[in-house]
């Protein structure tokens, strides 16, 4: 009896170590926030190139963040209350670019069922800000 005692308080000192080292999730907004952390915003556009898309992260509720690097295009769709990180976005263009008339359709991860669309709003691009040179 004192053995299996022994294995469960080693084993809850274990879980509550465990629990203790984990880092809190952030929102699907602190992540944006975290994303555009030491960028400038620039004038929102209709349109950006589809090479820009390959690169994407849907945050739930809140925005579609495209591209890297330098530069990347934050949008907010009309319906963004509707974006969902877990389902499939299909997105048909009639051209090379993406443009916020595009409609973007949703499937079900799962099932790939038809769950819906995103209504795309406009494309905002956020500039890594030049460094500033220290005074002397």
């Amino acid at each position: 009896m004192r053995k299996i005692a022994i294995a469960f308080a080693a084993t809850a000192a274990l879980l509550g170590t465990a629990t203790l080292d984990a880092k809190p999730r952030l929102t699907p907004q602190q992540r944006l926030d975290k994303l555009i952390e030491g960028r400038v915003a620039g004038e929102p556009v209709s349109c950006i190139p589809n090479f820009e898309t390959r690169n994407m992260q849907v945050l739930d509720k809140t925005a579609i963040v495209y591209g890297w690097g330098n530069t990347i295009w934050v949008n907010v769709p009309k319906n963004a209350k509707d974006l969902d990180d877990d389902e499939i976005m299909v997105t048909r263009t009639s051209n090379s670019q993406l443009c916020d008339l595009d409609i973007v359709h949703t499937l079900d991860r799962g099932s790939q069922i038809p769950s819906g669309f995103i209504s795309l709003g406009k494309f905002v691009p956020y500039k890594r800000a030049a460094k500033v040179a220290a005074a002397n």
